[in-house]
């Protein structure tokens, strides 16, 4: 079973969509995180989930 760890992003109304672009292109790319979820709030804040897979090393000796 694949297990993914999970960070929480949230961005005020006030952070233009280039600026959360890149946010989640820099985590994309240098943390290895995937979107997993995004939510947008009434007030104009933003809420992104992303994850990524958990790899286990087993020892082999």
């Amino acid at each position: 079973m694949t297990e993914y760890e999970f960070r929480v992003l949230t961005f005020p109304r006030e952070t233009s969509r280039a600026d959360v672009r890149q946010a989640l292109a820099d985590h994309a790319e240098y943390g290895h995180w995937e979107l997993a979820r995004t939510r947008l709030y009434l007030g104009g804040a933003r809420r992104v989930w992303l994850r990524r897979r958990i790899i286990r090393v087993r020892r082999t000796a």
